[in-house]
């Protein structure tokens, strides 16, 4: 085991045999099928030749070898398989009758985006979530694409909105404006309508001086 250890921490580089080309090519075939042919194993379908080819390697480390033979890769192939056929025991091949969901389509990932931070997000909040281009998320349709500045002087930031929300504000606002306003015309009129006309004041009428007092005027004081 010491060897072993020393040997791999001096050998740089291990690498095929060329008998072991084809070999590999093969097994890289068959394991790659037998993934994709079960919804379960397809976790392993971008990675078990990977791991064949790390277990080859060590089982030539172990030899005190810096090539990889065609039996090391047949057991490192076997080890391989059997790690999946137990994880098919176990958990079975739960994802056969299930229906395969669709992807999202990048607008509804950059709407998803935008709802998630509520309705407005900038460019480094939809972009590397999405896999898309600044000019691609800008010629979707249904996405405003505005600009703020920083408080800082930088560089402005490319923000993100649900373009259609404002259109249904402003049209949902002016039926209310609309019927405050003629609710108040309708009050005036009523107002109009039920005011009383304004009386004029009366004529203050002559006050009849008798005729002692326009004889004697010296009389009322008496």
């Amino acid at each position: 085991m010491a060897r072993a250890v020393r040997h791999g921490q001096r050998t740089g580089l291990v690498t095929l045999a060329e008998d072991a080309y084809d070999t590999a090519d093969i097994i890289r075939r068959d394991l790659l099928t037998k993934a994709r042919e079960s919804e379960g194993l397809k976790a392993f379908a971008a990675r078990c030749n990977e791991q064949v080819r790390r277990i080859a390697a060590l089982y030539a480390l172990f030899d005190l070898r810096s090539q990889i033979t065609v039996e090391d890769l047949e057991a490192a192939a076997a080890l391989v398989t059997y790690a999946m056929d137990s994880v098919l025991d176990i958990v079975g091949d739960t994802g056969a009758d299930k229906p395969k969901r669709q992807p999202l389509s990048l607008v509804e990932k950059v709407r998803a985006r935008i709802a998630m931070h509520g309705g407005k997000a900038t460019s480094s909040q939809v972009l590397p979530f999405v896999n898309a281009s600044a000019a691609e998320v800008k010629a979707l349709p249904g996405i405003a694409v505005t600009t703020e500045k920083k408080g800082n002087g930088g560089r402005p930031a490319v923000v993100f909105t649900l373009a259609d929300d404002e259109p249904q504000c402003h049209a949902d606002a002016q039926p209310a404006s609309t019927q405050s306003d003629n609710q108040q015309s309708a009050t005036v009129l009523r107002m109009d309508a039920y005011r009383p006309a304004p009386q004029p004041d009366p004529e203050p009428r002559p006050v009849k001086r008798s005729a002692l007092l326009e004889e004697n005027p010296f009389l009322a004081l008496l």
